[in-house]
């Protein structure tokens, strides 16, 4: 150990002899004051000019492109040059054979020298912690832990870039050469995830080797074993191969025993890193103060009830519409559900790839002129870069279904993943229609496993009397809002059970429902169809009643049954540009933050300052108490214009102009247009919600566009079901926000820090160095 010791000050003390280890150290220097001065100089420029901050530590240290992200990239340049003449230019000096006439072993050798370049990245360190404690000392409630944990990781990178140049260096005479096979070897680490990812084991092996983002874990606030492990063990294995070819200098081997022993060492380090990566082994620490690394507790408390096993079992038609992947990406797939994995880890993830594809439609003739299915898969297959053998044929993949019970016909036969439980509950995550993403968030892989761990929410949506449906494909209708697979807000996308119920049954629909959809009947509801609407109100059960101008009529037995009355007539406002009156545009009221989460962001995205959302009611009815049946009313929504008011003459919005006529009965104000009634009934709690417009997340509404209106009807829908599931749907996967949105400095103060960060830092290391350099050379 004495040897070692002495080993790495000699080497230290070289380094610092050297003007090579101080050019580099006032390049870093340079770097790094450059990057933080210029951050901290923005920052500061923002707040004094009235912009607001938020989550300055991350900004500075750990987001995309913050310091640590920075540090690691220069440190693929940095350490070949710093560590290229380790041991090469001891053999192209000759003093290698005084080291090994010495006393010691290539195992001092190796760990002396690996010693003093640690010393030296510990200096480099010291130097980042400069930046943290100026940080720290600037901005309120900083975030300590998740910056520390950061530095840790470019340590852990510092000495694993350490063992590899210093192994690359007893390779050759030539610290150049060495260098670049340093910077060779940096990105063969980098690219090796993407090698053999077509085979099970083979996969494991080579993602597992891969270098690329383990640092950045740690950087992004995880402390987690499989990377600590990593960053150990394939150090100690190049330190290892260092050892070894020094030894090996020493001593006569034949070619044979050479290989097999680098060949040991590999196999040593590939099979701890193999078995300290199952999930079952590995630990974490999410040091962020939002836990963004980690599920939210929601998704955590449904993991929780998911006893026994779980399989996902993901189906990849080579023909999928709207997603796909071949066997090379199932890795990177599966990294999709680590942080499930993590709160589950014996998770099973299965996946099938299939071709199916209907040759008969305009598009394949499209895409695939004259080709036919087999001719198509060929085509299909060298585009994608993988192999026809590896895909079931339609007919072996309508064996799978008939075996397991599915139709992928329902799913379009595109990218879905079934879960299924040991005890037979299953049910499909899908993706979406979305052009930046279509890929399952959190919200809605919590809410596919919620579904199959518990019971959750029927709704039922009322078909009689030509009420809108959720099956129907007109524009009145829900089917999009409702179960509309390709749309990520669908209801049946968040987890509930939707289905059309009706009257004429009696009541045997409607027992098994929790919430109820009773929205614009065309006809009038007879006796005995009212008493059995009554009779379930009376039973406590939660209700969404959903009128028009035209025939809110029909629904007034059952509104007065509430308590509440539609005021006749149509709301109209002042006329946005290009729109007619009675396109009508809300907000959310101040009586409605605090009722759930959803309304919380529905409140705050309708009241921003700069383009700002409005719910959009395209012909609406103004809702007011009439009696009071002991609900507790919760206005919801009311019109943004406060003069708006119930147009009673005007038919023609388009050619005519609306006027406010008071002589016959029209009131200017603000309107309410959704209204909230709660209370104890039938020994529960009781929420019923009345809208004066239908339309407002039919299919239509949902998938128009107007220029200069920016709509939120779509979160609309996700807020009232939120608020009739008591919270339980959809899943609330929201964070607490950062705390730390205040700088301590001024513009100018950040000015004058990013001269002395940037230039007199730098110049004084420099002065120090050119100082010793020139003392030494004196001696």
């Amino acid at each position: 150990m004495r040897a070692i010791y002495r080993i790495a000050r000699l080497e230290l003390s070289n380094l610092f002899y050297s003007p090579v280890a101080w050019l580099l150290l006032v390049l870093f220097v340079f770097m790094t004051g450059m990057t933080f001065g210029e951050m901290m100089e923005s920052l500061s420029r923002r707040q004094e000019l009235g912009r607001g901050l938020y989550a300055i530590s991350k900004d500075i240290f750990y987001n995309s492109r913050g310091l640590w992200g920075s540090v690691s990239q220069w440190f693929y340049l940095i350490m070949p040059l710093l560590t290229m003449g380790l041991i090469s230019q001891e053999f192209s000096r000759g003093s290698i054979k005084l080291l090994f006439s010495a006393p010691i072993t290539g195992r001092h050798i190796v760990l002396g020298k690996y010693l003093g370049i640690m010393l030296y990245g510990l200096i480099m360190m010291a130097i980042l912690l400069v930046f943290v404690v100026i940080a720290g000392s600037v901005v309120e409630s900083f975030g300590w832990a998740t910056v520390f944990t950061g530095l840790l990781g470019l340590y852990f990178l510092f000495g694993l870039y350490a063992a590899i140049g210093l192994f690359m260096s007893t390779l050759t005479n030539y610290p150049i050469v060495a260098a670049i096979g340093m910077l060779s070897l940096l990105t063969l680490l980098g690219l090796v995830s993407g090698i053999w990812q077509e085979y099970s084991f083979v996969r494991e092996i080579t993602y597992w080797l891969s270098l690329g983002g383990r640092a950045n874990t740690f950087i992004r606030g995880l402390i987690c074993s499989e990377d600590i492990v990593y960053f150990v063990i394939m150090s100690g294995m190049f330190l290892s191969f260092a050892v070894l070819k020094l030894e090996l200098l020493r001593e006569s081997c034949s070619l044979a025993g050479r290989i097999s022993r680098y060949l040991g060492i590999f196999i040593i380090t590939m099979l701890v890193g193999y078995l300290t990566s199952r999930p079952m082994l590995k630990c974490y620490y999410d040091t962020t103060y939002t836990k963004e690394n980690s599920l939210t507790k929601a998704s955590q408390d449904i993991v929780a009830k998911l006893d026994g096993k779980v399989k996902l079992t993901t189906y990849v038609n080579l023909f999928g519409e709207l997603y796909g992947i071949t066997a090379k990406n199932i890795k990177r797939d599966i990294d999709r559900y680590e942080r499930y994995i993590r709160y589950k880890p014996d998770m099973e993830l299965n996946y099938v790839f299939y071709y199916h594809v209907d040759t008969t439609s305009e598009n394949f003739k499209k895409r695939y002129p004259g080709k036919t299915l087999l001719g198509a898969v060929k085509d299909a297959v060298k585009l994608q870069d993988t192999r026809s053998g590896r895909y079931l044929t339609p007919e072996e993949i309508a064996k799978v279904e008939t075996e397991k019970g599915i139709n992928l016909s329902d799913e379009r036969y595109d990218f879905v993943t079934l879960i299924e439980r040991e005890n037979g509950q299953r049910t499909f995550l899908r993706v979406y229609r979305d052009f930046m993403n279509p890929l399952p968030g959190e919200t809605e892989i919590s809410a596919a496993l919620k579904r199959v761990a518990m019971r959750l929410p029927r709704v039922g949506i009322l078909s009689d009397r030509g009420a809108r449906s959720s099956v129907g494909d007109r524009n009145r209708d829900y089917s999009y809002s409702v179960s509309e697979k390709t749309y990520r807000r669908a209801m049946i996308n968040q987890g509930f059970d939707v289905l059309d119920v009706s009257l004429r049954r009696g009541c045997r629909d409607l027992d098994s429902l929790d919430i109820l959809i009773v929205s614009e009947p065309l006809e009038p509801f007879t006796s005995d169809e009212l008493d059995i609407l009554y009779s379930y109100v009376e039973n406590g059960k939660n209700l969404l009643v959903a009128g028009k101008p035209k025939t809110y009529s029909y629904l007034t037995p059952l509104v007065e049954q509430l308590g509440l009355q539609f005021e006749p007539g149509i709301l109209v406002q002042k006329a946005v540009t290009d729109y007619p009156a009675h396109l009508l545009l809300c907000t959310v009221t101040d009586s409605a933050r605090g009722i759930s989460s959803h309304w919380d962001n529905l409140y705050y995205v309708t009241h921003r300052r700069s383009s700002t959302p409005s719910l959009v009611m395209p012909g609406a009815l103004a809702i007011q108490q009439k009696t009071d049946k002991g609900f507790r009313i919760i206005p919801l929504l009311e019109s943004r214009d406060s003069m708006a008011w119930n147009e009673l003459e005007t038919i023609d919005f388009v050619n005519d102009t609306a006027r406010l006529n008071p002589k016959v009965g029209e009131r200017a104000g603000v309107k309410s247009t959704m209204v909230g009634l709660e209370r104890e009934q039938a020994g529960r709690l009781q929420r019923i919600i009345v809208l004066g417009d239908a339309d407002c997340f039919s299919m239509g509404e949902l998938s128009v566009s107007r220029r200069g209106i920016i709509s939120a009807n779509g979160a609309l829908l996700m807020a009232m079901f939120n608020w009739f599931s008591y919270e339980e749907l959809p899943v609330n996967t929201s964070r607490s926000s950062y705390v730390d949105n205040k700088l301590n400095i001024g513009m100018e103060t950040g000015a004058s820090l990013k001269v002395i960060l940037q230039w007199i830092l730098p110049a004084l290391l420099l002065l120090m160095g050119m100082f010793v350099l020139i003392r030494r050379k004196g001696k």
